[in-house]
């Protein structure tokens, strides 16, 4: 379906209709990213007015005085802000990679963990609770899920290159799925063995997803690579259409297939890993958010990478937003949130991509 898609768009290199479709979507989003933003700044335990809000935000950049108290000024600067960019940072990093791996495996049902990173990153996060070293720092934990999510994506990339060499995509989903499968049974298998019900609860509630940690710590570490794996990817993003094509036609017209397969993967797990190794594992996000925007603007990657960057931030940032306010004062889990919204979404591609199908 990619592939026929893509053939009436990738032969010419005219960029303004592909200029025209990006600065339209991200108008939009970006309109909806300023609303829903304002609304998670505004919302919370701590009520606090729009005006206050803005007036907040003006005084913390450096431009006049607060209408905002003390203790508002201080729950926006130290706690939502940090959030807000860590619910854009990850949802932005999950939405790229979301679209970086559907283009590449020629499947618009592609996720994000297709390649073992979620898993490993899982395993990684329930090793750092289960062993206590996540109480010994607040970055631990998302080192150690990080760590996890690099080795599993590196067994992942390891197993397909021996199983069917370095250019098959095939055999690197098939390693994918073994080894998600392998790594989710030990993360299991971790969960019941382990004696503290504390952690058992902790474990449980980061498999869920969460951005209640966010710091400005975690900020500083999520937003660089975030912004370095966009670059990348946007940077071989007409390769990354020739390759929907075919592979002889994308070598015909001068694309070093494996090293740009190699190349994209890579940064596609860098931007899964950094998401999972700081929010949990958040379903959905890099499936539904870059599928949604090809339906609209097309499969050209020059438009739909930067765009599914904005769409995935504001995603995450307005499940995030309900999952703080809507049984306050409990805070369901922001994964929850995203699979009660992806799941439907990801039967309705099932559906409409089968009847398709049946139709040709």
């Amino acid at each position: 379906m990619l592939r026929s898609s893509v053939r009436k768009h990738s032969g010419s290199l005219a960029a303004s209709p592909v200029i025209r479709r990006l600065f339209s979507g991200a108008a939009v989003i970006g309109l909806l990213l300023i609303i829903a933003s304002l609304i998670a700044l505004s919302t919370g335990p701590v009520a606090i007015t729009p005006t206050d809000t803005l007036s907040a935000l003006f005084e913390w950049a450096g431009f006049g005085d607060s209408s905002a108290s003390r203790t508002q000024q201080a729950v926006i600067e130290n706690i939502r802000i940090p959030r807000l960019l860590l619910a854009l940072g990850a949802g932005a990093g999950l939405g790229v990679a979301g679209a970086t791996m559907q283009g590449l495996f020629r499947n618009p049902l592609a996720d994000p963990g297709i390649i073992g990173v979620s898993a490993g990153g899982a395993l990684g996060a329930v090793i750092a609770i289960s062993t206590g070293f996540a109480t010994t720092s607040a970055l631990f934990l998302p080192a150690f899920a990080f760590v996890g999510a690099a080795g599993a994506t590196a067994l992942v990339f390891a197993v397909g290159i021996m199983a069917g060499g370095r250019s098959s995509m095939a055999s690197l989903l098939l390693a994918g799925v073994a080894i998600s499968s392998f790594l989710g049974a030990i993360t299991s298998a971790v969960i019941l063995l382990t004696s503290d019900l504390q952690a058992q609860r902790q474990m449980l509630f980061w498999l869920a997803g969460s951005l209640e940690g966010a710091r400005w710590e975690s900020v500083r570490i999520v937003l660089p690579i975030t912004l370095a794996g966009l670059a990348v990817v946007v940077a071989f993003a007409r390769d990354l259409n020739l390759l929907l094509i075919g592979e002889d036609e994308a070598r015909s017209l001068g694309v070093r297939v494996g090293a740009v397969r190699a190349l994209l993967l890579a940064a596609g797990a860098l931007l899964t890993g950094t998401a999972v190794a700081f929010i949990g594992t958040v379903a959905f996000v890099g499936l539904i958010v870059p599928h949604s925007i090809r339906l609209v603007i097309g499969p050209d990657h020059r438009a739909l990478l930067p765009l599914s960057a904005l769409g995935g931030g504001l995603f995450l940032l307005i499940a995030d937003t309900l999952a703080r306010n809507l049984a306050e004062p409990i805070e369901i889990r922001v994964g929850i949130i995203t699979a009660l919204f992806g799941a439907p979404f990801f039967l309705f591609l099932l559906i409409k991509n089968r009847s398709r199908a049946d139709s040709l």
